[in-house]
């Protein structure tokens, strides 16, 4: 099974912060109820306040199509674009653990 996370880096302007977390959640929200979603973490840098990660895994690349086809996203990228001070990007990686799927947990509202 090829699991697909990427990390993605986003800087965000100071005065921006707050919008960008608001748009952010929403964007969270939505993309942990995707069927093909196995996380969707959103971080900020403890040390400077303006650094975000996300931390995306899916099952299948195709799940990550429908994921930026999906209108929560859609919506998140035009939002958020102008709040950066900089391109974000994403790094692809390689799942080495858990390597099957069966050993991910799955979001679950609280």
């Amino acid at each position: 099974m090829i699991l697909i996370v990427t990390i993605v880096d986003i800087e965000v302007k100071k005065d921006c912060i707050e919008r960008f977390i608001e748009a952010t959640r929403f964007n969270h929200m939505n993309s942990v109820r995707e069927p093909g979603n196995l996380r969707f973490d959103f971080l900020q840098d403890r040390n400077d306040p303006c650094h975000f990660f996300l931390y995306e895994a899916y099952e299948s690349e195709e799940e990550v199509e429908k994921h930026k086809s999906t209108e929560h996203y859609l919506r998140w990228k035009e939002k958020v674009e102008s709040f950066m001070n900089r391109p974000r990007f994403g790094t692809p990686t390689e799942v080495i653990e858990p390597a099957r799927l069966d050993e991910w947990s799955r979001w679950v509202e609280p």
